[in-house]
């Protein structure tokens, strides 16, 4: 059985271990604790980081892969290391790597993707592929894509979250709808979500992890660490195998299946939805007619289409009337910008028709 097989059968599958393995003593004590907690399948390791600023620390390299597979073959659980180009990859082979993952800030890069891609050509071995920074979810599916060109078939997805600048929560924001677009595209490929790169501080961790799972993640990706608060790398992040074993204790994990009188009751709500859903289209038509005609009047008496101190007072009533109506300003926002863009291209079509 592949390794996508065994994510789809084991709910959640827990992937843990350190952010970076630093030393042989801290890389046996977290993988025997870990083993001792049980809730692991497989264990990570960052060998190679690739960090923001040239300072931060970067991994220990390869002197740490026989720390990791040592400890890791010690304890019966497989192991997974990120590799970020073609020398990464012969190492990591070299050391009977189980499974390899392609980081974020390597998955932007298509050149270095096939070069991984081409490296791997006529191997076996599973490959986890982690969301780019970027919120490009074709960006993503062409990673999988290169894999799967070069014979690569057991793949698996991460979502990280995707990169901004001083976010208010997140470290990495996690945009859902991106990994949901990729799950419609590449519908056999598991799914693991990654929650300390999302949340950034080990208080968001069960938040995101539960919003995963109910989402129906296949499995989560959490680092862990002996002594978090001594952790060379990404130390606000990292939790002790005891914590994770709690974390995942509190997770409630809910079914996709449901019975008969259970469907017939949900189908009853969905039918409504619909019902609302061709509502809402035959209002959005209609103004969407309005636009055009807009468009006409503004090309008949030469005036731009975009108006901006008209746009940002529609666009404040609108967001005080969600606001009353307890609507979010996030999901108002979006509609309307959505809207406004539409509009502005149909003005467009006409103005210059």
């Amino acid at each position: 059985m592949n390794l996508a097989e065994q994510i789809k059968q084991t709910r959640p599958f827990v992937i843990a271990g350190p952010c970076s393995v630093e030393t042989e003593e801290q890389t046996h004590t977290i993988i025997n604790a870990l083993k001792s907690e049980g809730k692991t399948q497989l264990i990570r390791g960052g060998i190679w980081k690739p960090r923001t600023r040239p300072d931060s620390f970067e991994g220990i390299g390869e002197q740490g892969l026989p720390w990791i597979a040592e400890a890791s073959k010690k304890v019966g659980i497989p192991f997974a290391v990120e590799v970020a180009n073609a020398k990464h990859v012969e190492l990591a082979l070299q050391y009977n790597t189980d499974v390899l993952w392609i980081g974020a800030r390597t998955t932007v890069n298509p050149f270095a993707v096939q070069e991984i891609a081409d490296a791997l050509r006529g191997s076996n071995i599973p490959v986890m592929i982690k969301n780019p920074i970027n919120p490009d979810v074709n960006l993503w599916i062409g990673a999988f894509e290169r894999l799967q060109q070069a014979g690569i078939t057991d793949l698996t997805a991460i979502h990280r979250g995707f990169s901004v600048y001083k976010h208010d929560t997140y470290r990495n924001v996690p945009t859902w709808e991106i990994p949901i677009a990729l799950k419609q595209e590449l519908s056999d490929v598991p799914l693991i979500c990654d929650p300390s790169h999302i949340a950034g501080r080990t208080d968001l961790l069960l938040e995101v992890s539960q919003k995963a799972m109910d989402l129906n993640y296949n499995g989560l990706m959490i680092e862990t660490h002996p002594t978090p608060e001594k952790a060379w790398s990404d130390a606000k992040q990292q939790i002790t195998a005891e914590v994770l074993t709690e974390l995942l204790t509190k997770l409630v994990l809910r079914s996709n299946v449901m019975e008969q009188r259970s469907f017939d009751e949900l189908d009853t709500y969905r039918k409504q939805v619909n019902a609302l859903d061709c509502e809402l289209f035959d209002v959005l038509v209609k103004r969407m007619n309005i636009s055009e005609e807009i468009g006409r009047f503004k090309k008949e008496h030469n005036i731009t289409i975009l108006q901006e101190e008209h746009w940002k007072k529609l666009l404040e009533s609108r967001l005080q009337m969600a606001k009353s109506l307890n609507l979010s300003d996030d999901f108002v926002r979006s509609i309307l910008d959505a809207i406004h863009l539409e509009s502005i291209t149909r003005q467009i079509s006409v103005m210059n028709k």
